[in-house]
């Protein structure tokens, strides 16, 4: 009986669904609507995430030692930084290679190659390039490096400079702007969620409104409410599932076209032109699942309240 019914459901729902056309062709639309706002903002949201990733990666502490520190002591320093929890990384660059990096930096400026060429030594030190896990944590390791703890290392000082401070209104600019992003990106999800819900149900409440007399005629011949409210919850998951498949064949044309608007803007990204529609298809199945798992749920719960109204009888 239970799977009767169910199947006697499901068929009501996709019949309600066509018979009602122009209805169910509204529904969608506006559903459409409001998932191209939770995708856009999602989708936006990825890319800006990316973008301020890959400034993160670039951005370091650089340690410079004088040219008679030795390898043991600047190895040891190593060792003590990559214990600190707030490092993710420490690259060693010996004297020898700091040379041939400056050599291929100035492979075009021979007069100063051959004033390098006079030196009877490496005019080089050695430097350590420290990545921290947060760019917040940046001033934490600078302090540590100033501090006797990290000098001490040694008997000698063999620290020559450490570049933090020389960079740190950079860096504590893209902290500032990595924390203010992730905060404007939960409120205007939140926001957006609750519009978008609104829009919803209204939009469905709509739709089931030439339905009242229907339900209303259900439940005085007996119905239960699961019988009255499975078909216009399966016809509110119906509108999702197209809006969805609407919405995600309207971002194809929306990145191919956009690209080229959104490079200029996009001063630190290596995202451009068509690589948007890359990062579009690279992505396609979390965008996917969260545009599919909005419009049904939003379809299904909406479609579950509105009825629900005219189940009093």
């Amino acid at each position: 009986m239970f799977w009767t019914n169910t199947k006697r459901v499901v068929k009501t729902g996709f019949i309600n669904f066509f018979r009602n056309g122009f209805v169910s062709l509204a529904a969608v639309l506006m559903m459409a609507i409001t998932l191209f706002a939770i995708g856009s903002l999602l989708f936006s949201g990825a890319l800006l995430e990316t973008s301020l990733n890959e400034l993160k990666e670039k951005v370091d502490v650089n340690v410079y030692f004088v040219t008679s520190a030795d390898e043991a002591s600047i190895l040891a320093l190593k060792d003590a930084l990559e214990g600190l929890p707030e490092v993710a990384e420490v690259t060693y660059t010996s004297r020898e290679e700091a040379l041939e990096r400056f050599k291929e930096r100035h492979e075009d400026d021979q007069l100063t190659l051959q004033a390098l060429e006079e030196l009877s030594e490496n005019p080089l030190g050695a430097n350590l390039s420290i990545k921290a896990k947060e760019t917040s944590q940046y001033e934490g390791i600078a302090n540590y490096l100033e501090s006797q703890s990290a000098l001490s290392i040694s008997e000698t000082p063999i620290v020559d400079k450490v570049n933090y401070f020389q960079n740190k209104t950079a860096i504590d600019k893209l902290t500032e702007i990595v924390d203010e992003s992730e905060r404007s990106n939960l409120l205007k999800t939140v926001l957006l969620i609750i519009v978008s819900v609104l829009i919803t149900f209204n939009t469905i409440r709509l739709a089931i409104y030439n339905s009242r007399e229907e339900i209303k005629v259900m439940k005085l011949v007996g119905a239960n409410n699961w019988y009255v409210q499975g078909p216009f919850i399966i016809t509110g998951i119906m509108y999702g599932t197209f809006s969805a498949i609407l919405t995600l064949a309207l971002f194809y044309p929306v990145t191919l076209w956009f690209g080229p608007v959104f490079y200029p803007f996009n001063f630190f990204s290596t995202i451009q032109n068509s690589d948007l529609l890359i990062f579009y298809s690279s992505n396609f199945a979390q965008i996917f699942f969260a545009v599919f798992g909005a419009g049904i749920i939003l379809g299904a719960i909406s479609s579950y309240l509105a009825v629900k109204k005219y189940l009093k009888i």
